[in-house]
């Protein structure tokens, strides 16, 4: 009981906007519990005077029931309206602060865990939090209301009513029963729930590159064997709910055979007559179905109120997941200069970092290669603080990143990734997320120095154009063209280039290679690349190998000290170039 009125607490937070919508069908809801009460009291007078002969009371008791029906009708209609005005607010309030939380998760509790996690928490359980008070509301509201019938037998007959509060008893017993054993297979049966739903969202997701590798055998087999799963523990779980089920339908109906016996008893002695042990009789549906039922149902829904608000909470508590921390200080105006100080850092225990130490000044336009796995996208997760290094210090300005706020690290810094994320909005609301006061003109500027201006024109929608989820209808290159087009339009003093031109062609990486030429001087630059032109005229090339930057220079300074760079460049560059290859050699 503690756990639940401690969650109901925390759920009524997000519904303060909406209290006068919960006060409204909460009135509505009660309102007629007083009727109820003295309803099944009315009728049973009327029904034993009908009995006697006096049929003149028909019309009055007509009247009354019908009445009583239409004032039923406008409070379902009031109730319902109000109800789904506070469910609709606190739902969203709930989404919004979860959503909120995810986007505070280290990324490598993210990573560690399925999408279906956190997709199911921010629908489903914020879901049956919404619905808590509302349905709660009804199902008390009901059993508050048969408790009137019970009311109604004790005046009618006290035998009578201590039976039906004997049989209420044992009913609800085995309910709570269920409830608990049930309840615990529920869990297990949430938790293989969200990893069917991340799994089935990376289906969805990686459609194409299920194809292209001619895995679909393979991964239906995944699907399959996670849905079976899951399927097993809904059965072993609504297995173990139909066996109490047929428990409780069993035990009411001896006990329900056994109240006939006493009412026919009762005649027997003329402790009652024969209308009134119909009467008694009639309500036997009451107490043994509606009023345990709606117990049962109540129960029900409070055992799932608290899993979901365990586990929304668990989010929103700091419990479950690590969360990002981020210092207080603020800094107005970034100047681009950045030092990495016996920086070291690991994936799983395996070194990637190795005391890395280099430093950049501002406007500096930066090239780190190296083969793949040497640590040159850690040094950029660390940069952005997606990742913290187990060891050494990273300055920004000459401040440690651990003391910044996170505006004055990620408002200054935009990463232009391999596989950039567009995400299932409009090419105009992709840019805009990074800048909602975006001008028209602005817009068009950044699409033009991507390059991808020529083809967002020969659009039907033009800008407007809906790109689907993951940018979906876009080749690599256009990705990658307007994921720099939303770096151009944030215009941050740092500018990380992550393989960002690795899936253009020759002729557009020459115009955003010019385009990044531009910005030389004005922004602090930094550019990973496998194709060695992008960044041969850096101010500085970085060569790292096993975690460490083992020599740094101009091009032409790598290719005299460097071999390392030297065989790079002449493998990979000048391959096809024999009387250059030569030259280099020499």
């Amino acid at each position: 009981m503690k756990e639940t009125m401690d969650n109901l607490k925390k759920v009524y937070k997000y519904g303060k906007d909406y209290n006068k919508n919960l006060i409204a069908f909460t009135i509505l809801s009660f309102a007629f519990v007083v009727v109820n009460v003295i309803y099944p009291i009315f009728t049973a007078k009327q029904i034993t005077y009908l009995s006697t002969g006096l049929f003149k009371q028909l019309a009055i008791v007509t009247l009354v029931v019908f009445g009583l029906e239409l004032l039923r009708i406008l409070r379902m209609i009031l109730i319902k309206r109000n109800t789904q005005v506070y469910f609709t607010g606190v739902f969203k309030n709930l989404q919004l602060a979860v959503s909120k939380e995810i986007l505070k998760i280290k990324v490598s509790d993210i990573d560690n865990n399925s999408s279906g996690v956190f997709i199911e928490r921010i629908n489903g359980d914020c879901s049956q939090l919404s619905h808590i008070f509302t349905i709660g509301c009804g199902n008390l509201t009901a059993i508050v209301s048969n408790l009137g019938i019970f009311i109604a037998i004790f005046l009618i007959n006290k035998y009578i009513f201590l039976y039906y509060l004997f049989i209420s008893i044992v009913l609800t017993i085995l309910h709570v029963l269920k409830n608990k054993v049930v309840g615990n297979k529920d869990k297990i049966y949430r938790r293989k729930k969200d990893h069917n739903v991340g799994l089935t969202s990376e289906l969805v997701r990686g459609v194409r590159d299920v194809k292209m590798l001619n895995a679909k055998e393979s991964f239906i087999k995944e699907i399959e064997k996670s849905i079976n799963d899951g399927a097993q523990r809904q059965f072993e779980m609504r297995n173990t709910d139909t066996g109490f089920l047929a428990i409780i339908q069993t035990v009411k109906a001896v006990l329900e055979t056994i109240l006939i016996l006493i009412l026919i008893y009762l005649v027997s002695i003329d402790n009652i007559n024969i209308g009134t042990a119909l009467i008694l009789h009639s309500y036997k549906h009451e107490i043994t179905s509606n009023l345990i039922e709606q117990i049962g149902r109540l129960l029900e829904e409070l055992k799932n109120f608290n899993i979901s608000a365990n586990r929304v909470f668990s989010l929103l508590g700091n419990n479950e997941f690590k969360k990002e921390t981020f210092g207080k200080k603020h800094l107005d105006k970034v100047e681009g200069n950045f030092e990495f100080k016996n920086v070291e850092f690991a994936y799983d225990k395996e070194k990637i970092l190795d005391k890395m130490n280099f430093k950049v000044k501002a406007n500096e336009t930066i090239g780190f290669v190296g083969k793949s796995g040497a640590g040159k996208t850690t040094i950029f997760n660390l940069l952005c603080k997606m990742y913290e290094p187990q060891k050494g210090t990273i300055y920004l300005d000459g401040i440690d990143i651990q003391e910044l706020d996170e505006d004055s690290i990620r408002g200054n810094i935009t990463i232009i990734s391999q596989n950039p994320y567009i995400f299932n909005l409009s090419i105009k609301d992709n840019l805009r997320l990074v800048k909602d006061d975006l001008t028209e003109e602005e817009m068009k500027e950044a699409c033009h120095l991507a390059c991808i201006d020529d083809y967002i024109e020969s659009l039907p929608e033009k800008y407007d154009t809906v790109v689907g989820e993951g940018g979906v209808i876009l080749s690599g290159g256009q990705r990658q063209r307007l994921a720099i087009a939303r770096a151009f339009v944030q215009k941050t003093e740092i500018i990380l280039f992550d393989e960002a031109t690795s899936a253009l062609d020759n002729e557009t990486q020459q115009k955003i290679q010019q385009a990044i030429n531009n910005m030389k001087k004005e922004y602090t630059i930094l550019i990973i690349a496998h194709r060695l032109t992008t960044i041969i005229n850096c101010d500085k090339i970085c060569f790292i190998e096993n975690g460490k930057i083992i020599a740094s220079g101009t091009h032409e300074e790598l290719l005299k000290s460097c071999p390392e760079y030297k065989h790079l460049y002449i493998s990979e560059i000048l391959k096809n170039d024999e009387e250059e290859k030569q030259k280099v050699e020499k």
